[in-house]
């Protein structure tokens, strides 16, 4: 199923799968406007969670869409933790 998803979303080895195997997926499954609408799915779906997002290619999605969205920062979270050095 991941690999499935990697092609379909991210296009990923699409060139394993010919132009005719890709019609016949197409015409049994259209995509209209797949990628603004699968990037607004995944963007409605994290928006009322951000913090969920840290760690993920998610804050990207977010950010995208929300200017307002301020991401975590990793090397900071570390450096600021409360464990005395």
């Amino acid at each position: 199923m991941t690999l499935g998803v990697e092609t379909d979303v991210l296009g990923l080895d699409l060139t394993e799968i010919t132009e005719q195997q890709r019609a016949e997926v197409v015409a049994a499954h259209p995509r209209p406007d797949f990628k603004n609408r699968v990037l607004k799915a995944f963007y409605e779906g994290m928006a009322e969670r951000p913090d969920t997002t840290f760690g993920t290619m998610n804050d990207d999605v977010l950010a995208h869409f929300d200017p307002s969205f301020s991401r975590k920062d990793f090397v900071e979270i570390i450096r600021n933790n409360p464990w005395p050095e």
